[in-house]
Protein backbone atom coordinates (compact mmCIF):
# COMPACT_ATOMS: atom_id res chain seq x y z
CA UNK A 1 0.00 0.00 0.00
CA UNK A 2 0.93 3.56 -0.87
CA UNK A 3 -0.31 6.93 0.09
CA UNK A 4 1.47 8.66 -3.04
CA UNK A 5 2.81 7.74 -6.15
CA UNK A 6 6.33 8.44 -8.03
CA UNK A 7 4.55 11.15 -10.03
CA UNK A 8 3.58 12.89 -6.95
CA UNK A 9 6.97 12.87 -5.64
CA UNK A 10 8.26 14.47 -9.10
CA UNK A 11 5.08 17.49 -8.61
CA UNK A 12 6.16 17.59 -5.63
CA UNK A 13 10.02 17.59 -6.10
CA UNK A 14 12.12 17.07 -9.12
CA UNK A 15 12.28 14.90 -12.28
CA UNK A 16 13.83 11.88 -10.76
CA UNK A 17 16.52 9.94 -12.76
CA UNK A 18 15.68 6.68 -13.43
CA UNK A 19 17.72 4.81 -11.37
CA UNK A 20 15.88 6.61 -8.30
CA UNK A 21 12.07 5.31 -9.69
CA UNK A 22 13.01 2.02 -7.74
CA UNK A 23 14.04 2.90 -4.39
CA UNK A 24 11.25 5.87 -4.31
CA UNK A 25 8.52 3.16 -4.75
CA UNK A 26 10.49 1.66 -1.78
CA UNK A 27 10.02 4.29 -0.11
CA UNK A 28 6.60 4.96 -0.85
CA UNK A 29 5.81 2.04 0.81
CA UNK A 30 7.89 1.91 3.73
CA UNK A 31 6.53 5.54 4.74
CA UNK A 32 2.92 3.85 4.50
CA UNK A 33 3.96 1.26 6.60
CA UNK A 34 5.66 3.73 8.88
CA UNK A 35 2.81 6.00 8.76
CA UNK A 36 0.05 3.46 9.69
CA UNK A 37 2.13 1.95 13.07
CA UNK A 38 1.20 5.92 13.96
CA UNK A 39 -2.25 6.25 13.12
CA UNK A 40 -3.76 4.17 10.63
CA UNK A 41 -7.29 6.36 10.61
CA UNK A 42 -5.64 9.52 9.23
CA UNK A 43 -7.09 11.73 6.98
CA UNK A 44 -5.83 10.49 3.88
CA UNK A 45 -4.57 14.09 2.59
CA UNK A 46 -2.62 14.68 5.23
CA UNK A 47 -0.70 10.78 5.15
CA UNK A 48 -0.25 11.47 1.30
CA UNK A 49 1.51 15.02 2.56
CA UNK A 50 3.26 13.16 5.84
CA UNK A 51 4.57 10.48 3.05
CA UNK A 52 5.57 13.18 0.68
CA UNK A 53 7.77 14.86 2.78
CA UNK A 54 9.27 12.16 4.63
CA UNK A 55 10.40 10.67 0.72
CA UNK A 56 11.98 13.82 -0.20
CA UNK A 57 14.12 13.76 2.55
CA UNK A 58 15.41 10.08 2.15
CA UNK A 59 15.92 11.34 -1.81
CA UNK A 60 17.93 14.05 -0.89
CA UNK A 61 19.61 12.18 1.62
CA UNK A 62 20.72 10.11 -1.27
CA UNK A 63 21.84 12.73 -3.83
CA UNK A 64 25.43 13.88 -2.30
CA UNK A 65 25.25 16.37 -5.49
CA UNK A 66 21.93 18.19 -4.91
CA UNK A 67 22.64 19.62 -1.57
CA UNK A 68 25.72 20.50 0.96
CA UNK A 69 23.40 19.62 4.20
CA UNK A 70 21.07 16.94 4.76
CA UNK A 71 17.47 17.82 4.80
CA UNK A 72 15.75 18.08 8.25
CA UNK A 73 18.40 19.30 9.67
CA UNK A 74 18.38 21.03 12.67
CA UNK A 75 22.02 22.71 13.42
CA UNK A 76 25.19 22.53 11.28
CA UNK A 77 28.75 23.66 10.70
CA UNK A 78 31.42 23.50 8.45
CA UNK A 79 34.69 24.13 8.97
CA UNK A 80 37.04 25.31 5.51
CA UNK A 81 40.85 23.72 5.44
CA UNK A 82 39.96 21.51 7.97
CA UNK A 83 37.49 19.92 5.73
CA UNK A 84 34.47 19.04 8.85
CA UNK A 85 31.18 19.48 8.47
CA UNK A 86 28.87 18.48 11.42
CA UNK A 87 24.75 18.37 11.27
CA UNK A 88 22.03 17.75 13.91
CA UNK A 89 18.95 16.17 12.60
CA UNK A 90 15.80 16.02 14.57
CA UNK A 91 13.41 13.21 14.82
CA UNK A 92 15.63 10.53 12.97
CA UNK A 93 19.08 9.99 11.11
CA UNK A 94 20.02 11.19 7.51
CA UNK A 95 20.08 7.72 5.27
CA UNK A 96 16.62 6.48 7.48
CA UNK A 97 13.01 7.17 6.85
CA UNK A 98 11.06 9.20 10.08
CA UNK A 99 8.33 11.06 10.81
CA UNK A 100 9.45 14.37 12.04
CA UNK A 101 6.71 15.99 14.75
CA UNK A 102 5.52 18.34 12.34
CA UNK A 103 4.93 15.28 10.73
CA UNK A 104 3.34 13.30 14.09
CA UNK A 105 0.89 16.31 14.21
CA UNK A 106 -0.38 16.23 11.18
CA UNK A 107 -1.02 12.70 11.48
CA UNK A 108 -2.89 13.47 14.89
CA UNK A 109 -0.29 12.02 17.51
CA UNK A 110 2.39 13.24 19.53
CA UNK A 111 2.38 16.18 22.04
CA UNK A 112 0.04 14.90 24.48
CA UNK A 113 0.21 15.22 27.85
CA UNK A 114 -1.57 12.48 30.39
CA UNK A 115 -1.16 10.79 33.61
CA UNK A 116 -2.95 8.88 36.11
CA UNK A 117 -2.52 8.54 39.77
CA UNK A 118 -1.90 4.94 41.11
CA UNK A 119 -4.01 5.57 44.38
CA UNK A 120 -7.15 6.25 42.81
CA UNK A 121 -7.39 2.34 41.48
CA UNK A 122 -6.80 1.68 45.55
CA UNK A 123 -9.81 3.96 46.76
CA UNK A 124 -12.36 2.40 44.52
Amino acid sequence: MKYAEIEDVELTYRKLRQEEWFPCSAYLEEAALLIDAYNPQADPDRKKLVTLRMVRRQLDANNSEAISYPTGATQGSASAFGYSQSWTVSGGSVGELYLSKLEKRLLGVGNRIGCCNPLEVLRQ
